[in-house]
């Protein structure tokens, strides 16, 4: 069981049931057009979410911020994800993942909006996303990028949801967790595709996942590993088998300090010259954060 008591078997289903009322409950509030208009107020974005994952020249972390999860409860009591997410951008993350889903793990829009005012690198809204409407709310609130997960989604919808997305500026990681996955996933042409780790209906966690599929993964795609990262050497492992970048949220976001966790574990894996030379610049900026 879950620590809300649903039976983990039954996990995904039942939080894809709760953010379709979700949805149908904002629209509601929020005609589609009036979500569109504001989509279409906003900046465009300043860096591409796939651009900065695909650098070969440091260890590529997509840093999480979440206040809960189904599986190990709340994380933290007191949440700042604005303040958690200028840590994680100092201490060198590539982009930053926001958990907007408020059932299950007590996100909201409003996290995405705060972190995305706080730092200027990409930033990916995490959440079980089944409709347009998501996709143009995350638009509005300033994503970079959505999360579509492929055992959610019928094919005929991950194939729209993944040109709505681009249609809207937006990059797709498109997440997967077994081989007939993967290959939905290529099909659909995701040109970012996650490897998770956990298994969504059961919540176990096994980094063998990632190295079963890789040799699998189209040589042209971003390949992410998510979940279940503990180590430097769990990184620098996946990274030799072809991963260009790893999420990780629960081991920073169970620390007094995540923006301090991700320096220590991207200093734990050796930096390149490119980050030797602004490493010192980097833990100036964890300080003035912290303090």
């Amino acid at each position: 069981m879950t620590p809300n008591g649903t039976a983990t078997a039954d996990l995904l289903a039942t939080i894809v049931a709760a953010t379709r009322r979700i949805v149908e409950v904002r629209q509601e509030r929020e005609p589609i057009g009036d979500l569109v208009r504001r989509a279409e107020a906003q900046p465009p974005a300043a860096r591409r979410f796939r651009d900065a994952l695909g650098r070969t020249d440091r260890i590529n972390v997509i840093a999480e911020c979440k206040r809960r999860s189904p599986s190990r409860g709340v994380l933290r009591a007191e949440y700042d994800p604005a303040g958690i997410a200028a840590g994680y951008a100092a201490a060198g993350a590539a982009a930053i993942s926001v958990l907007t889903e408020p059932a299950f793990f007590d996100g909201a829009l409003a996290h995405l909006v705060a972190v995305r005012a706080a730092v200027d690198i990409p930033v990916l809204r995490k959440d079980f996303v089944v409709s347009e409407y998501q996709v143009v709310e995350a638009r509005a609130a300033g994503a970079g990028a959505v999360l579509l997960i492929v055992a959610a989604l019928p094919q005929h919808d991950l194939v729209d949801l993944i040109a709505r997305a681009n249609a809207w500026g937006l990059d797709a990681l498109v997440e997967v967790h077994a081989v007939d996955e993967l290959a939905r996933a290529v099909d659909a042409g995701a040109r970012i595709i996650g490897v998770n780790n956990r298994n969504l209906r059961t919540l176990d966690a096994d980094v063998h996942a990632s190295e079963v599929l890789i040799d699998r993964m189209p040589k042209d795609v971003v390949a992410i590993s998510e979940s279940g990262l503990r180590s430097a050497a769990d990184l620098i492992h996946l990274r030799k088998l072809g991963y260009g970048a790893f999420l990780i949220g629960e081991r920073f976001m169970a620390t007094a300090d995540p923006g301090g966790a991700l320096q220590e574990l991207l200093e734990s894996c050796g930096t390149t010259k490119d980050t030797k030379d602004t490493k010192d610049t980097k833990v100036r900026k964890v300080r003035k954060v912290r303090r």
